[in-house]
C-alpha cells in the first residue's frame, strides 16, 4: 500500500517545537503525561481523514474549497492567520535547528539556523515535487530516533502501563497549560491545509490524475489508499511523540530535571543522564523532522494563500511559472530567520503561535466537518458518521484547550 502525504505530515506533527512541548510534558510531569497521545491519536487522525478525503474527492485544497463554498471573509481570517502563526512557528522550529547543529558540531547557532534555511529553501524552490517527496519521505526515519532513545535508558515498562490509563497529577493550572500545548502542538491547522494540497499535488501525477467526484470507479482504492496513509501515519506521529515524552519522563523527570523550555535544552539535559548515544540520537531527530517540519508549514500557507488568491500553486510547478506560490514560501521561511535576529524570543514566537492556532482550529474543524459531509462539495462521497462524530469531539477538545490558553495566559 503507497504511503505518502498522511506519513509527512504525521512526521511533521512532531517538529521541533512540538518536540520541546513533548519534552517540557515528560520532564515536568513524569509518565503522567502519556495519556494524552492515546487520547490524540484518533481525532488527529480523523481531521486529517477528512481534509485528505475533501482534496482528492474535489481535486482541490482545503483553501479552494473554503472559497467556494462560505463567504469571504472566512477565508481572510483563517489564511491571515495561518500565515502569521506559521512564521512564527518557523522562527522557533529554525531556531532549535540551529541550537541543535552548534551542540553537534560547534558552529555559531546563527550560521547553522542560516545553513538550515538555505537548505529547506533549496530544496522546495529547485527540486521538483516527485524528487523532493522522496527525500521528505527518508526523512521521515529520523523519527525512529525517539525509539531508540528508549532502548539506552531502563523504562518501568508496568508503570508506563499504569500511568498511560491512570495518571496522578494534580489538575492546576501547570498541568491544564501543558495539556493545551500538547493538544495545540499535536491538531494544527497548517497540518489540515498541507495534506489537503498533498493529495491534489499527488493527484496530478498519477495516471488518470482526475479528482473522484468526476473519476468515481477509483473511489475505493483511492478512499482506502488514504485511509491507510493517515491513520498510519498519525499512528507514527503519535508513537514518536509518546517516546518522547516518555523519555524524557525516565531521564529529566526521574533526575529532577522539570523545566525544559526548547527541544536543544532537552537533549543538552538527556547527554550527562543517558549518555553520548542518546544525545545524539535526540538531536539527529530535531534536525530531520526540523527539515520536514519548516517545509511544510511554509507550503502550507503557501497552498491556502495560493488558493484563496487564485494563483497558480504546486511543487511540481517551477518557480518562474508559480511566483506568487514560492514567493510566500520564500517570505515565510526568511521572516522566521529575521525573527532570529530581532529581539522577539523563539519561546514567544512559539507561544504565539500556539495561541493563534488554538484559535483558528476549532472554527476550521468545524468547517472541514461541514465541508466533508456536504453533498454540494462531495458528491456521492460525503465522509461517513464515525469520522464526522471523531472529529467533531477534536473540535470540542481544541475548544477546551483554547479557552484554557486564554484563561492562563
Amino acid at each position: 500500500m503507497r504511503v505518502g502525504p498522511g506519513l509527512i505530515t504525521g512526521v511533521a506533527d512532531d517538529d521541533p517545537s512540538g518536540i520541546a512541548t513533548y519534552s517540557q510534558a515528560g520532564a515536568q510531569f513524569g509518565l503522567n503525561m502519556l495519556w494524552t497521545m492515546p487520547l490524540a491519536y484518533p481525532l488527529m487522525a480523523a481531521i486529517q481523514a477528512l481534509c485528505a478525503r475533501i482534496g482528492r474527492v474535489t481535486g482541490r485544497g482545503l483553501a479552494a474549497n473554503i472559497k467556494h463554498a462560505f463567504p469571504p471573509i472566512v477565508l481572510k481570517v483563517v489564511v491571515g492567520l495561518l500565515l502569521i502563526a506559521n512564521v512564527l512557528n518557523i522562527a522557533a522550529d529554525v531556531a532549535a535547528m540551529g541550537e541543535v547543529g552548534e551542540l553537534v558540531t560547534g558552529v555559531n547557532r546563527h550560521l547553522m539556523t542560516l545553513l538550515f534555511v538555505v537548505i529547506t529553501l533549496s530544496l522546495q524552490l529547485f527540486v521538483p515535487y516527485h524528487r523532493y517527496v522522496g527525500i521528505l519521505k527518508w526523512l521521515c526515519l529520523s523519527l525512529l530516533a525517539y525509539a531508540a532513545v528508549l532502548f539506552t535508558v531502563h523504562v518501568p515498562w508496568g508503570e508506563v502501563a499504569l500511568r498511560t490509563v491512570w495518571p496522578r497529577f494534580t489538575p492546576n493550572a501547570a498541568a491544564a497549560s501543558v495539556v493545551v500545548g500538547v493538544f495545540g502542538t499535536t491538531i494544527s491547522p497548517y497540518l489540515f491545509f498541507w495534506q489537503a494540497s498533498e493529495e491534489v499535488e499527488d493527484l496530478g501525477r498519477g495516471p488518470r490524475g482526475k479528482a473522484l467526484i468526476h473519476d468515481p470507479g477509483a473511489a475505493p482504492r483511492e478512499l482506502q489508499r488514504i485511509r491507510w496513509d493517515t491513520w498510519s501515519g498519525m499512528a507514527y506521529s503519535d508513537i514518536a511523540a509518546f517516546c518522547i515524552i516518555l523519555a524524557t519522563a525516565v531521564t529529566l523527570h526521574a533526575s529532577g530535571v522539570t523545566d525544559i523550555e526548547t527541544a536543544a535544552q532537552a537533549a543538552t539535559a538527556l547527554k550527562p543522564l543517558a549518555g553520548q548515544f542518546a544525545f545524539l540520537l535526540f538531536t539527529l531527530g530535531i534536525l530531520g523532522v526540523g527539515l520536514i517540519g519548516v517545509p511544510v508549514l511554509a507550503g502550507s500557507g503557501a497552498y491556502a494563500l495560493s488558493e484563496a488568491m487564485g494563483w497558480k500553486e504546486g511543487l511540481e510547478r517551477k518557480v518562474r511559472n508559480a511566483r506568487g506560490f514560492y514567493g510566500v514560501i520564500a517570505a515565510s521561511v526568511l521572516l522566521g530567520l529575521v525573527i532570529q535576529f530581532s529581539p522577539i524570543s523563539p519561546m514567544k514566537a512559539l507561544f504565539w503561535s500556539a495561541v493563534i492556532n488554538g484559535v483558528i482550529a476549532v472554527p476550521l474543524i468545524v468547517v472541514i466537518i461541514l465541508l466533508a459531509a456536504r453533498k454540494s462539495v462531495m458528491g456521492r462521497f460525503v465522509a461517513g458518521p464515525t469520522l464526522l462524530a471523531l472529529a467533531g469531539i477534536g473540535a470540542a477538545v481544541m475548544a477546551a484547550a483554547a479557552a484554557c490558553m486564554v484563561v492562563l495566559a
